[in-house]
């Protein structure tokens, strides 16, 4: 770039200060230093109803006055209870509270969201949380570097951190922020015995008090029935043993019934009880769902077998079997009689309900609805997955049925996308949907609907390393494909697998998939298609070869995996194949025959008009021909690779490419130059001091 397109600022510029220059050639604004500036805000609307727990709140409030901004890590506030005691609730609220003295973000994480098995996947936690605090950010693939991606993001930043359903301490941990005048709000079922070392303030919650509870119910009724029966209002919160949870259904019982005495409601329930031998909340919530009508308790009923917290219009339309106006006048009416709760990001069954629900499903014997309605989800899911990938990667090798064959539920529509970022956006909205749907497929059976949610999640894992979810779906896919003897899924399957195995230097199992997935690859007949997934499958494996830096390994399967492509006429796999060979003659020291194959590279990309691959090999041989001491050629395709990168919105790449500049301008002796881009890099890292990481 010239000397004269860049505008020097001395010093540092404030967010909304107005800077002044004589001339402005050119404005360079990097979405990364805006981004900066944007605060995260993870909590959800403040409660209508909230009563008591001043004491908690005032004990909170004066901690965090003496105790935030020394040493010793941020300060933790934990939260322990019975489910249903208002643990969640009181955190929310807590937050909100602590904003101000919090100015740079509130962040939220449910473990439960994140535990398969048992146990919580630390580095899906930590990537939530490096996405909240910037949506642009890449996380790094493995959980060491991860935590230090976390703790730079973190450092000096004034943040509350809201950690739901935390099991141990050890659970908690990694998610620490580095910053001591930050405030980490924990809930958890029992005390955290192994949380030590941290400054603690430990809260545990009992049930509400009698006055407390009664003032809760008229919060959430407001109804004159109270006045005029203290008694009887008295009674049900006994009844409901001061439980928030059971309070607010039971108040969202009443409302329904307003034509009838307090007294009697409460004598009804009272003889339920007595009658059943209940305990308390089930005879409350047995109440509130006995009121629903009959699409409202089917849905009810169905909902536990939605594999993520939040459920929409088009998910309960899917359980159902209903079209979306049925099934969002459902989800109102379970909202309407408490029997729903609102999270940060939608409507939910909480736990507890969740359980109840399943109940009230076996009461109902309603077995073969409940495998109809998971049959449908499943499809639903995987059709909108399929439709979401074509839109964000064109199309593909796949071995799934196209997805416009994939069948979909009758009367549920599919969802918009109208473009990449919306198709990438709902994949990772609905991650935990989907790689639930995956288990869900696996578990009853829908074999070929579990490695065709595999193929369409590939894509997405590749933006985003949900590993313990991705290692969990694709050994799943392996599984399923194995079991329906369908060879060419299973070579998909296991080459699938392999990658996050050996990203997560699992190197023995990566490989081990990958002898089984070249030996069942050779066993493929010789269509097109069968040819061209043999030529992936020995691709995968030089990869895992180049991964480990045994290049020498690696060529032969470029070389091979590159001639089947040749030999069927698939264009695309001959170029990205080259492309492979290219970026393994670099690391080899052969610059002269890395030149040479990546400059065929790239002059093949962009014949075949892919633009991605046109800026990858692009870069790449720039980079061949800086090492050449051919550094205007050099330069030249680095700038172009910087538009395109720009263009995509890519910031990970964005980032390497000026990188390459600057340290190209020093090369070559060009001072300026190489601090101006050195500066933009410098904006494009953000405060976390990662901008990205670009995927190879």
């Amino acid at each position: 770039m010239a000397e004269e397109t860049w505008n020097r600022v001395g010093g540092q510029v404030r967010a909304g200060a107005i800077v002044q220059a004589g001339s402005v050639g050119e404005l360079h604004v990097h979405e990364a230093a805006l981004r900066a500036a944007a605060v995260p805000c993870q909590l959800p609307p403040e409660l209508a109803h909230f009563e008591d727990r001043a004491d908690e709140r005032a004990r909170v409030l004066a901690a965090v006055a003496e105790g935030t901004g020394g040493g010793g890590g941020p300060l933790v506030v934990a939260l322990s209870g019975m489910g249903g005691i208002g643990k969640t609730a009181l955190g929310f609220a807590l937050a909100r509270a602590l904003l101000d003295h919090c100015p740079d973000g509130a962040l939220h994480v449910d473990l439960d969201d994140l535990r398969r098995d048992g146990a919580v996947e630390s580095a899906d936690a930590l990537g939530d949380l490096l996405r909240a605090l910037d949506p642009q950010n890449r996380p790094e693939q493995e959980l060491r570097a991860r935590a230090r991606q976390y703790w730079t993001a973190t450092q000096g930043r004034r943040l509350v951190l809201v950690v739901d359903n935390a099991r141990t301490g050890a659970e908690l941990r990694p998610l620490l922020p580095a910053s001591a005048a930050s405030v980490v709000i924990v809930a958890s079922h029992g005390p955290l015995h192994d949380l030590d070392g941290v400054r603690l303030v430990d809260l545990p919650l009992g049930p509400l008090a009698p006055e407390d509870a009664v003032n809760l119910l008229r919060r959430i009724v407001a109804d004159p029935r109270f006045a005029a029966d203290p008694d009887a209002a008295a009674e049900l919160a006994r009844r409901c043993a001061g439980l928030p949870a059971a309070l607010y259904v039971a108040g969202r019982w009443i409302r329904r019934h307003r034509r009838r005495e307090l007294r009697r409601l409460v004598e009804d329930l009272t003889t339920e009880l007595d009658r059943e031998g209940l305990p308390v909340v089930e005879a409350v919530w047995d109440a509130a769902y006995a009121s629903l009508g009959p699409v409202a308790a089917r849905l009810y009923r169905l909902l536990p077998h939605h594999p993520a917290p939040v459920v929409g219009d088009h998910a309960a339309a899917a359980l159902l079997g209903a079209d979306l106006d049925e099934a969002a006048d459902a989800l109102d009416e379970l909202d309407a009689a408490g029997l729903l709760e609102r999270r940060p990001d939608g409507l939910g069954m909480h736990a507890l309900l969740r359980g109840h629900a399943l109940r009230r499903a076996r009461a109902a014997d309603a077995d073969q609805d409940a495998v109809a309605a998971r049959i449908r989800l499943v499809r639903w899911y995987r059709r909108q997955a399929g439709r979401a990938d074509l839109v964000a990667a064109g199309p593909r090798l796949t071995v799934s049925a196209p997805v416009a064959e994939a069948p979909a539920p009758a009367d549920v529509p599919d969802l918009p996308f109208s473009d990449t970022g919306t198709a990438l956006r709902w994949l990772e909205d609905e991650r935990l949907a989907l790689y639930g749907c995956v288990r869900i497929a696996a578990e009853d059976g829908l074999d070929e609907e579990a490695v065709a949610l595999c193929e369409a999640l590939w894509t997405h894992f590749l933006d985003h390393r949900h590993y313990a979810d991705v290692i969990d779906a694709f050994g799943r896919g392996v599984a399923a494909a194995v079991r329906s003897e369908r060879l060419a899924a299973t070579v998909r399957m296991r080459c699938q697998l392999a990658r996050p195995l050996w990203e997560q230097h699992r190197y023995e199992q990566a490989a081990e998939e990958l002898r089984l997935a070249v030996h069942g690859a050779r066993l493929l007949g010789d269509s097109p298609e069968e040819r061209k997934l043999r030529a992936s499958a020995v691709e995968f494996r030089g990869k895992l070869a180049s991964v480990r830096g045994d290049w020498a390994a690696a060529v032969p399967d470029f070389e091979a995996a590159r001639e089947e492509h040749r030999a069927i006429g698939n264009a695309y796999g001959v170029m990205l194949q080259t492309y492979l060979l290219g970026r393994a003659a670099v690391a080899m020291g052969e610059l002269p025959r890395a030149v040479e194959l990546l400059s065929e590279a790239h002059a093949s990309a962009a014949d075949l008009g892919r633009e991605r691959m046109t800026a990858r090999t692009g870069f790449e041989l720039g980079s061949a021909l800086r090492a050449a001491g051919r550094h205007a050629e050099a330069a030249r395709l680095y700038e172009a690779a910087l538009a395109a990168a720009r263009e995509r919105r890519s910031p990970g790449d964005e980032l390497r490419v000026l990188e390459a500049l600057s340290a190209l301008g020093e090369e070559t002796g060009d001072a300026a130059a190489a601090a101006g881009y050195r500066s933009a890099a410098e904006a494009l890292r953000g405060p976390d001091g990662s901008g990205g990481t670009p995927i190879a």
